[in-house]
């Protein structure tokens, strides 16, 4: 739409430039840093890391709409730094040289400036001799004072968008503020396990702690481990691989939970560069390729990656609340990511998570059956049954012989294979399912899909000694695209021929396809194109045509497995449970569902009443 007339007019008819005053620059300013309350708690808590606190309370009341309080031991201010951080673009942390070397959390100067316009902000800080205090209140700042404070800073924000109150309209409900509040102290721990987070609820004068966690101890993967126990959970520790890797000078930690471990959502990834949590496309897209041979679409990995590179090498100026970064080398960085990943998960082999055994465990766990104190029998009563239920003395019943309730074949006991991961097959069940005897326990298969991963493995592998096969295209296929796209897809082409897609450009902004995988037989061309630019656009990256080869391998696989009702011998049955063994990948089907569950000895005695 074509508006015929400036919405902003002056005495003579035209547009006027004006110089803003200070208020209203820190107002606009503030609508960039501070979308909401979670916004300034981070930008808070980012300055006490900044000042190398070991402990950081934050107190929130009214989902941080009437107060925010964040208090921390780190090196503090002056009473001669109070007014120049109430500043705007005045910080210790970049002397402005190289906007391309910044190796702390903030760097711009404007946080505490913005939130000094938009709310009552009030700081407390004392670096050496006596503590000092300043308070902020629509940009009108107050003269320093003597304060009384033992080290460290504290940063006190009351009514938050008071002096502009159309903002508050905008904010949800103070539960679920308080819930993205929470989400910036857990992405914070994450990124600082040494460092001790608490989180306070004292609306109404109670403080009631919402989350809390302790510095922990121990090397960077130990303390790394311990800190995502307390947050994410045990069940993430105890299903993720350690990763650490190192390529063309950047390096990636962390941990990647096993492919059986997948979640409905993206809740559970956790991204950071050089500390730094972030919301990167195209990392989470690397994240999802290095996954999506071994999940299925509508499932989900879940990891906690550090990305570490060169500040020279990454732009964090790129975004206003800095959740984005800008990469030198892109390519680099995904490569390590998605290669990382999938050495680990390769080097898992048939290994899958153990809350597979957890969940059938509940499964078979009966209701607690309700026993009322006057029901309960007397232990005289328990002797009378016992005795009444006992057999009598018989000596037939010592001398008559006992008939095992499965007997295994005589090979089976002359080579045990207990000592295997997979144990040995002991039986099987409904003509689908193989029971194995561990040395710690039971294993339960499912054989056509263990079988059905393993020959689409073999597939996998064949192909790739052998390439993909293209079929060259009689009559070239034409399609019309933008330039925009038409660009982006042919910078492309080198990663799409490698997987049999030959395209070139064919004047103007049309491309020509020349051949297609051989595998995929006729293709609509056009579609398949098209449905590549929206993968590119969306991740910055395709494996649409790796997918598609994939889920014609994945159902060749599921037509020469194993089918599920055909009966099994004991030796092809352990010949499978060794295969899978020597198998990556193995412990779970194409779609990302466990091929086995595993139960230990202890959790079936419990199941028992034993323990």
């Amino acid at each position: 739409m074509t508006l015929h007339t400036p919405k902003i007019t002056g005495a003579q008819g035209r547009p006027v430039i004006r110089q803003l005053d200070e208020a209203a620059i820190n107002r606009i300013a503030a609508g960039e840093v501070v979308e909401r309350p979670a916004s300034a708690v981070k930008e808070l808590v980012e300055n006490a890391l900044d000042a190398g606190a070991s402990r950081i309370q934050v107190d929130i009341a009214d989902g941080g709409k009437t107060l925010i309080r964040v208090t921390d031991d780190g090196c503090g201010m002056t009473a001669e730094d109070l007014p120049l951080a109430l500043s705007r673009h005045a910080t210790s942390k970049i002397d402005g040289s190289d906007l391309l070397d910044i190796r702390s959390f903030g760097f711009r100067g404007e946080a505490l400036p913005s939130l000094g316009a938009v709310g009552r902000l009030t700081i407390t800080s004392r670096a050496e001799g006596e503590a000092a205090q300043i308070s902020c209140e629509g940009s009108r700042m107050s003269p320093v004072r003597p304060a009384a404070l033992t080290r460290g800073t504290v940063v006190e924000l009351k009514d938050l968008f008071f002096a502009t109150p159309a903002r508050l309209k905008f904010l949800r409900s103070d539960r679920a503020e308080m819930q993205a509040v929470t989400e910036v102290i857990r992405r914070l721990a994450m990124a600082e396990p040494q460092v001790g987070f608490t989180l306070r609820d004292v609306t109404g004068g109670e403080a009631r702690v919402l989350f809390r966690a302790d510095p922990a101890n121990g090397d960077l993967f130990d303390a790394l481990q311990s800190r995502l126990a307390s947050v994410i959970g045990r069940d993430f520790t105890d299903n993720a691989l350690r990763i650490d890797a190192e390529r063309e000078g950047l390096r990636l930690q962390g941990y990647a939970a096993l492919p059986t471990y997948s979640r409905g959502s993206s809740a559970q990834q956790y991204l950071f560069v050089n500390g730094r949590p972030v919301l990167d496309r195209m990392l989470y897209g690397a994240l999802r390729a290095a996954y999506f041979d071994v999940l299925s679409r509508d499932r989900h990995p879940a990891a906690v990656l550090n990305l570490i590179a060169d500040p020279q090498r990454v732009d964090v100026n790129v975004h206003p609340a800095k959740a984005e970064v800008r990469f030198r080398e892109p390519d680099a960085a995904r490569s390590l990511i998605i290669t990382a990943l999938k050495s680990a998960l390769t080097g898992a082999g048939h290994r899958a998570s153990s809350t597979v055994g957890a969940a059938t465990l509940d499964a078979f766990r009966p209701e607690p059956a309700r026993v009322y104190q006057m029901d309960r029998p007397s232990p005289a009563s328990f002797a009378r049954a016992y005795a009444f239920q006992a057999p009598e003395a018989f000596s037939g019943f010592a001398e008559a012989p006992q008939a095992p309730a499965f007997a295994p074949p005589s090979e089976e006991k002359a080579q045990p294979h207990d000592e295997h991961p997979l144990g040995a097959a002991r039986a099987q069940l409904h003509e689908n399912y193989i029971v194995a005897q561990t040395a710690r326990g039971i294993v339960i298969v499912d054989q056509h899909a263990a079988h059905e991963r393993l020959v689409y493995e073999r597939l996998k592998r064949q192909m790739t000694e052998t390439g993909i096969r293209a079929q060259a295209l009689l009559i070239p296929e034409i399609v019309d695209l933008s330039p925009t796209d038409a660009a982006r897809i042919l910078d492309a082409a080198p990663a799409l021929a490698e997987v049999g897609l030959t395209i070139e450009p064919f004047g103007g902004s049309a491309i020509a396809i020349r051949e297609t995988p051989a595998v995929l037989g006729p293709v609509n061309g056009a579609a398949l194109i098209r449905d590549i630019l929206d993968e590119l656009a969306d991740q910055g990256d395709s494996q649409l045509v790796r997918a598609k080869i994939d889920a014609i391998l994945s159902r060749m696989a599921c037509h020469g497995s194993v089918r599920s009702g055909r009966q099994m011998r004991p030796e092809e049955m352990n010949a499978l449970l060794r295969e899978m063994e020597a198998t990556p990948l193995s412990g779970q089907c194409n779609h990302g569902r466990p091929t086995y569950v595993e139960l230990s000895l202890h959790d079936i005695e419990r199941l028992f009443g034993r323990r």
